[in-house]
């Protein structure tokens, strides 16, 4: 096992949690290793104007935010190296980790930051116009659609709860479902239907959104009636697609408790795992906020956590 990188704590993902857990421990004199994984900066780095995140009076940019937090992590000691992990073995400490380029990594403690992904439509015009109209968080970006047209698609309790939570900024928001009866909560069906701000399509899907180049931006979408084909054209300042997301949590199938959507499961007020010196913080385990500053104060209590449990297994 010569050839394999050990360290006492090794971090997998490098989003917000990963980075906050990285500069914690690399604190805490830990020495760290991050393996970024397949997309560096997560899910921030499609994210264009960020105006929630802490600390920032000005509009600030996704990608700006993680080269800051990946240039910080790297300033205090973190060892970062692009590389992803396709196959862990948590049958003993150390834990041993494979990569996809047939690295070995061993560690004495594990921190799982692999964040989840958004489900998409598939369409071209979708990816075309991701950041610039398209966006899988009413959270992070309805302030930008004051007095605006916008359209949620989806049938369950994210997409109701988004679409009501629009109507605080938008003029007008229009749910978008290939059904003919939503899956969410009845309490929650009955605040969108009883709100004045929202109509319903019905059997339909969006078949493409249009709009400008220069600078992009979404004018408007072509609806579909999936029964009897039928296309109308919608006006729509923004797209909010809620169709669920993927935890990126594969590879730990049958080696953590996972719930049945495969977040990982934590303990109470902590980011422990059901395989001790394992611990999980961000989306990957977080399936109600979803936001980068929830994301990071987990990091921070893993990194914690991780301190205290090497701390007390010295041995």
């Amino acid at each position: 096992m010569s050839d394999t990188i050990h360290s006492k704590v090794l971090i997998l993902g490098s989003g917000p949690a990963g980075y906050t857990a990285a500069i914690y421990a690399s604190r805490a004199m830990l020495e760290p290793v991050l393996l970024t994984g397949i997309e560096p900066g997560g899910q921030m780095t499609i994210t264009t104007d960020v105006e929630n995140y802490p600390g920032y009076s000005d509009v600030i940019q996704g990608p700006w935010l993680m080269e800051q937090m990946r240039e910080q992590a790297e300033k205090v000691g973190t060892k970062i190296i692009l590389d992803t992990i396709i196959d862990v073995d948590l049958s003993k400490r150390p834990f041993i980790l494979t990569s996809d380029s047939e690295k070995k990594y061993s560690c004495d403690s594990l921190i799982i930051s692999t964040g989840a992904q958004a489900k998409w439509l598939g369409l071209e015009s979708e990816n075309k116009f991701k950041g610039y109209g398209v966006s899988a968080c009413a959270t992070c970006d309805g302030f930008f659609y004051k007095e605006k047209k916008v359209v949620v698609v989806g049938g369950g309790n994210t997409a109701v709860e988004e679409a009501l939570f629009l109507t605080n900024f938008a003029s007008e928001v229009t749910l978008i479902h290939r059904r003919d009866e939503l899956r969410a909560e009845k309490i929650l069906q009955k605040k969108l239907f009883d709100h004045p701000k929202i109509n319903v399509i019905w059997d339909s899907e969006i078949k493409e959104i249009l709009g400008s180049d220069s600078p992009p931006s979404v004018e408007k979408i072509i609806v579909k009636n999936i029964k009897n084909d039928e296309e109308i054209n919608l006006d729509a300042d923004g797209v909010f697609i809620a169709i669920g997301h993927s935890p990126s949590s594969k590879i730990f199938k049958d080696k953590l408790n996972i719930t049945d959507t495969g977040y990982i499961i934590t303990e109470p007020d902590s980011t422990k795992t059901s395989s001790i010196g394992v611990f999980a913080a961000g989306d990957v385990t977080d399936d109600k906020y979803r936001q980068a500053v929830t994301a990071a104060g987990m990091g921070c209590m893993a990194a914690l956590e991780v301190e205290s449990f090497l701390s007390s297994n010295k041995s």
